[in-house]
């Protein structure tokens, strides 16, 4: 395993310290205490909390909406593009559980025209979702069943991955967590 960066440390242990305690009940000064730092040092690496919350959000979004984009233009039926969505969401997770922690709860932290954007492409994310799973649904790949209501449970399923990732009591081998999800996902809505 590579040694982390002071950098890469100063992120990691930030991002957890605010998933378990949250975004506005963690101060700077917790995070300085955390890293062993001085409170005027952690703005060595931030500008702002709120700052810090803005750049996860955004970049977790564009990543997730980057990976959907190129799934949506493969040449995949809709089913195989609804496996490749599970797998790409469980291997970010896997990777970047705190992020996905503050992807799923701390987006209400947002103020303003970021909440607005964050909202909007938030919305065009599960949008595109919606569309797999609906074009499956009209195929007959999918059973027939409320296309709004599959797209809720699909990303709810997925949305609650990062809590086992990151409970250390809980030991998690990622080709046995993609699998179960997958296989759970689709014992509810494909059509055999």
């Amino acid at each position: 395993m590579k040694k982390l960066t002071k950098k890469e440390l100063f992120f990691e242990k930030t991002l957890k310290l605010i998933s378990e305690k949250g975004f506005k009940a963690t101060t700077m000064r917790d995070i300085a205490h955390e890293l062993n730092f001085e409170v005027a040092n952690v703005y060595n690496y931030i500008d702002s909390k709120e700052a810090l919350l803005e750049d996860y959000l955004f970049s977790t979004l564009e990543e997730f909406v980057v990976y959907l984009d190129n799934i949506m233009n493969s040449s995949y039926s809709p089913v195989e593009k609804l496996k490749f969505v599970i797998s790409k969401h469980v291997q970010y997770t896997l990777n970047k559980p705190y992020e996905v922690s503050l992807f799923v709860y701390e987006w209400r932290n947002l103020k303003g025209e970021k909440l607005e954007e964050f909202k909007l492409k938030r919305s065009g994310y599960i949008s595109t979702v919606s569309n797999i799973i609906d074009e499956g649904i009209s195929e007959g790949s999918l059973r027939k069943m409320d296309g709004e209501f599959a797209t809720f449970m699909v990303i709810s399923s997925m949305r609650w991955l990062f809590s086992m990732i990151t409970n250390d009591d809980i030991k998690v081998n990622p080709i046995e967590i993609e699998k179960q999800l997958t296989d759970f996902i689709f014992k509810g809505i494909e059509n055999k």
